[in-house]
């Protein structure tokens, strides 16, 4: 496969939307922002008398760190992330500060977004943008997993892609494994040695970094010549309350 064409299937998997670093620059993971946000808005979908609107994840240092391994195309730079949302909160009298409204769901989203997923988070800005009134109490429903795209059939046989991708679903939080590019002796852009990219799903009943992580190190290992291994997440799916 040429670099062209790499490039070219990978964003076919990712369509629309960002990618963020997941972890620290050595850590070699990314995750859709589509993804992340999935799993904030359902942490955010508890809290009483507030309704979370639009939410974007953006790098809060636009230089970032260079990765350890090569990025998927179109991944924003290694470094800490900012989140910034609009939301609304009820206006009765008897209901909370509005400054202690915005604090409550601070502390949801930095959690939701560190402990849940492993991004890196520095900071996250609120703005109150609608009143609710008596009657509306609830943020609505928790938002469903992230859409993904169609998988694709999984390996089989006994070549190099089917090895990476049983390594890969032999880690307890993988949900699903689309697909493994770089396997069957294609290269990324210009490396001195072969590269692999793994995209996956994963549960919330484990850290995202953490399953990451042991994908890597499994695919890795799973291949006789050891190559680079990025990995990246592009669904995550109920499980587990994370707070």
């Amino acid at each position: 496969m040429t670099a062209d064409g790499w490039t070219k299937a990978v964003r076919r998997q990712l369509g629309p939307g960002r990618v963020l670093p997941l972890g620290g620059p050595r850590d070699g993971a990314w995750i859709t922002e589509r993804a992340a946000e999935s799993v904030l808005r359902r942490a955010a979908a508890g809290l009483r008398g507030l309704s979370l609107g639009t939410l974007r994840i953006s790098v809060a240092d636009p230089d970032g760190q260079e990765a350890a391994v090569p990025p998927p195309p179109s991944a924003l730079p290694s470094g800490p992330l900012r989140v910034t949302a609009d939301f609304a909160a009820l206006a009765d009298l008897a209901a909370e500060p509005f400054p202690a409204s915005a604090a409550r769901l601070r502390a949801v989203l930095a959690t939701a977004a560190e402990a849940g997923l492993g991004l890196r988070v520095a900071e996250v800005d609120l703005r109150l943008t609608r009143l609710l009134d008596g009657g509306d109490e609830r943020t609505g429903p928790a938002a469903g997993p992230a859409a993904a795209p169609p998988d694709p059939p999984a390996p089989t046989g006994d070549d190099e892609r089917a090895r990476a991708a049983a390594a890969g679903l032999s880690v307890p939080g993988v949900s699903r494994l689309a697909t493994v590019l770089g396997a069957a002796g294609t290269t990324a852009p210009v490396l001195p040695r072969r590269h692999v990219l793994v995209d996956l799903g994963v549960t919330q009943e484990r850290r995202a970094l953490d399953v990451a992580r042991e994908v890597r190190a499994a695919v890795g290992a799973a291949l006789p010549d050891h190559p680079s291994v990025a990995v990246l997440v592009t669904a995550v799916t109920g499980g587990a309350a994370l707070l």
